[in-house]
């Protein structure tokens, strides 16, 4: 299960996860944030509450990273030890911009 709250402030945009981000609730996020990617400048992922996070959820942050990259930033945030384990292991470690 997972649950997205997303909190949208001037030209940003904040989505908080909590739970597990695999291939039953990507498709979830994805749709959740197809329209607000493109009309923000900045968007946050918190991950402080993110237990878990399989290959469709790093498929659907690599996409939310191509989208922003042509007219804005992306980063996530409190990452636990446990999904920073599976960024390094994979290399999104090296791609997306980690706080």
């Amino acid at each position: 299960m997972l649950n997205i709250k997303k909190n949208t402030e001037n030209n940003a945009l904040t989505v908080i996860l909590e739970g597990r981000l695999d291939t039953i609730t990507a498709p979830n996020l994805e749709a959740e944030l197809k329209d607000a990617v493109d009309s923000v400048g900045e968007l946050t992922f918190d991950f402080e509450k993110l237990e878990y996070i399989s290959s469709a959820g790093l498929r659907v942050l690599l996409s939310a990273q191509k989208r922003m990259s042509g007219h804005g930033v992306m980063k996530i945030t409190h990452v636990s030890e446990t999904v920073m384990e599976i960024f390094e292991v994979t290399g999104f470690s090296d791609i997306l911009t980690i706080e």
